[in-house]
Formats: structure tokens, C-alpha cells, sequence
């Protein structure tokens, strides 16, 4: 197997965070740890990794500002792709608290992607793109947006999964830091069972037991949850069964 070809990475931390209430974005902390420092640490990879935006102590990385300062992503992207010397580049926002590598790696096996989330929006502050074509395509471009400078190239979609957030609200923010919590609990649940985390359906259970608080009962929500789990140990298909579930749920409700 050939080795992986080299990649920089950069992550657009600047901007004016409006919908976040003008805060600092980039270092709010979901499970303690700062967004910007959750999505360098997934591109451990890269040669460089340039942080367009403030410099941030103890943060290894290049930083750089746009011109001028909170011009938005187009020249965000300009500042930063000066720099990049790898033949690919990682094109990321500074707020995503579930990068992982594996989705970066991902990315990195198409000449040039973007992520699309569980409802197959493009996100296009996170992708991987072919350093001389996406220089080539900024030298000509006038716009502001990134769709309109990224689109053209003709990405290939990788599927995000439902498990894709960035933060732009600090509703998300909350969100980010619940959604973390019931990720770590399954994690230490599934140890002391004796099961693999990865064979636990969280959005199927979690979907399951909302329809059934809204149309039975709270309580009724971890009894069913329960009697699933029991079902499925005897063999039963999780998915079928907990859509008949939530059909009665949401029959009862009506």
C-alpha cells in the first residue's frame, strides 16, 4: 500500500461569531476542551496546520490573519492557503467538536470532497481539496461565498452521518456538550457489559424513547428502551421493532 500523500491543513477561526453572540467561538469548550483545539487535533497528520485567526497559546500551529480581519471565509481561506506547502490541503471550520481523524482520512481518500451531513448538506468548511487546483480556482474567482468558489470543482460527497454538528449558536454549543456526555456514557456503559459501542444504535433508541414520552409517557420511555433491548437479545431486527414502537407511540399520541 502506497503511503498517504502529504496534506496542510487549514482551520478558519476568525469572523465576527454573530449568531454566537459575538463570543469567542473558536475557544469555547465542549467536554473541557476549546473547539479549535478538538478539530487540530484531527488533523494530528498534517505537515502544517495554519489557524487563520488569533494566535492561541499552547496551540501548535501556524496562524495568520485575513484581509482585513473578519472579511469573511473567502479571504479567511486566501490568507491561509498562502502558506500550505502539501500537495492536498484540509479545509476545516474552528467549530466542529466531532472531527475525528477517520473523517479526515476519509475526506483524504478523494482528490478533492466535502462533507455532507446526515440531511446531505454540503459543508463546505470541511473537505479536502487538491492544493494547485483549489489555488488556481481562488486566483479567479471575485465572489464571497464558498460554495460558489468550492461547487464548481465537483467535489465528491462523503456521507457525515447524523452524528455531524458544527456550532454557530450557543444552543449548539449545548447541544455539542449533551450529545458528548451520552457518547462518553455509552462508551462506559458498553465496558462494563461487555459490548462493543459501536453495536448500539443510539439514534434509534433515543428516537424511540421521545416518541414514546410525547405519546405515552416519560416513564414509559427507559421501560421500553428496555423491553427493545430484550427483544433484540432474543434476535429480533432493532430497527424494524423500534419502528413499530414508535408507530404505536405516535398512534396513541393521535
Amino acid at each position: 500500500m502506497s503511503a498517504p500523500e502529504p496534506y496542510d491543513a487549514v482551520i478558519l477561526a476568525g469572523g465576527a461569531a454573530r449568531r454566537f453572540g459575538g463570543g469567542d467561538k473558536p475557544g469555547a469548550k465542549v467536554g473541557g476542551t476549546p473547539l479549535v483545539v478538538r478539530v487540530a487535533s484531527a488533523v494530528r497528520g498534517a505537515g502544517r496546520t495554519i489557524v487563520v485567526g488569533p494566535e492561541r497559546p499552547g496551540l501548535e500551529a501556524v496562524f495568520v490573519r485575513e484581509d482585513p480581519p473578519g472579511g469573511g471565509p473567502v479571504p479567511a481561506l486566501r490568507a491561509g492557503l498562502a502558506l500550505v506547502e502539501a500537495p492536498r490541503v484540509v479545509l476545516l471550520a474552528a467549530d466542529l467538536p466531532f472531527l475525528t481523524e477517520e473523517v479526515v482520512a476519509g475526506l483524504l481518500e478523494h482528490p478533492d470532497a466535502v462533507l455532507a451531513d446526515g440531511a446531505g448538506r454540503d459543508q463546505w468548511l470541511t473537505g479536502a481539496w487538491r492544493t494547485d487546483r483549489l489555488r488556481a480556482a481562488l486566483e479567479r474567482y471575485e465572489g464571497r461565498s464558498l460554495r460558489g468558489l468550492l461547487g464548481p470543482l465537483d467535489p465528491v460527497r462523503v456521507p457525515g452521518g447524523d452524528d455531524w454538528t458544527d456550532c454557530d449558536t450557543p444552543e449548539d454549543l449545548a447541544r455539542a456538550e449533551e450529545r458528548l456526555e451520552v457518547n462518553e456514557w455509552i462508551e462506559t456503559a458498553c465496558a462494563e457489559l461487555g459490548l462493543e459501542p459501536g453495536s448500539v444504535d443510539r439514534d434509534l433508541v433515543l428516537d424511540l424513547a421521545r416518541d414514546v414520552a410525547h405519546g405515552v409517557a416519560r416513564p414509559a420511555a427507559p421501560l421500553t428502551a428496555y423491553l427493545l433491548g430484550v427483544a433484540v437479545g432474543r434476535g429480533g431486527d432493532p430497527a424494524a421493532l423500534a419502528k413499530r414502537l414508535s408507530a404505536l407511540a405516535v398512534e396513541r399520541q393521535g
